[in-house]
């Protein structure tokens, strides 16, 4: 019998999803259910999902934020793991922490780290992948404080942002958190404000997809998307941009490329329980989960 695995999700039911794969020799349904930004249905859909798949992932919202080695859990997303008694609840953070920070190794032969310009809308909602990207010697603009909090004040060192995140992380998880990143039919908005001429300093630019497509200005000519989720109407938005190379750190099943969430979910339904940092390395590996090129 086939693994289930479900993402709930507080994005657009617009991109629900559902595909069959095989793994390991086993089958494995991942679906993806959107709830529009409606939290109490995400945490009334998980209570009816619980018991009932082997893992659920939580798309379109984080439960932890990373600064360093110090996790903050989000006070809201809290609610939706503990409305799952049986089945595990996972966010995708394990999975960010280990395969982005893989992929951004893995695309050395292909990316001069050292002399491309990137800029990271959210680094705390991918602390791996912007300490991979500090190691590699990427010229990195931080945009935390740009785009989450709405201040024109780029940050170019990692240090200086972890600080900032030690600081201010413990408050901004007890926000709501549609504060904090777009939700439901939110997600579909493109915003063109000051905000955007950040996009044309950079040579690539990487992060969660809702985040990057939100500001994206309509002149993406000659660069290069590194994300997570895109569907074929995603491509479609940055051919339309001229976009030069789109990199999925998650493979492409289906048209679509499924959020860390899901992969993580179908993880965590294999093995049938919860991972460490170093299991989620060795099935990487396993599973040869490498990024994937599309050249636009």
């Amino acid at each position: 019998m086939a693994k289930h695995v479900v993402s709930v999700s507080l994005g657009s039911s617009r991109r629900d999803a559902l595909a069959e794969v095989e793994l390991l020799g086993e089958r494995v349904v991942l679906e993806r259910r959107g709830t529009d930004g409606d939290m109490a249905r995400a945490v009334a859909l998980i209570r009816e999902l619980d018991g009932k798949v082997d893992a659920i992932g939580l798309g379109g919202i984080d439960l932890y934020l990373w600064a360093g080695g110090r996790r903050y859990t989000i006070r809201e997303a809290l609610k939706l793991k503990q409305a799952a008694q049986r089945t595990p609840v996972v966010d995708g953070s394990g999975l960010k922490h280990t395969l982005e920070r893989q992929a951004v190794r893995a695309l050395s032969s292909l990316i001069d780290w050292k002399n491309t310009k990137v800029l990271l809308p959210s680094a705390v909602d991918r602390f791996g992948l912007a300490e991979a990207l500090d190691e590699a010697g990427a010229k990195v603009l931080y945009g935390d404080f740009i785009f989450a909090l709405g201040l024109p004040i780029p940050l170019y060192r990692l240090s200086f942002l972890q600080k900032l995140a030690y600081l201010l992380l413990p408050l901004l998880t007890q926000l709501p958190f549609r504060l904090l990143y777009p939700t439901g039919k939110d997600q579909e908005r493109v915003v063109q404000d000051w905000r955007s001429r950040y996009y044309l300093w950079a040579d690539l630019v990487a992060g969660d997809w809702h985040y990057l497509r939100r500001h994206m200005p309509e002149d993406m000519r000659g660069k290069t998307v590194l994300t997570n989720t895109t569907t074929e109407e995603d491509v479609a938005f940055l051919r339309a941009r001229g976009v030069a190379r789109l990199i999925t750190t998650t493979p492409r099943l289906g048209g679509r490329s499924f959020g860390t969430n899901v992969m993580e979910a179908m993880l965590v339904a294999l093995a049938g329980r919860e991972l460490t940092e170093a299991e989620y390395l060795r099935y990487i590996d396993l599973l040869g989960l490498r990024p994937q090129v599309l050249d636009l």
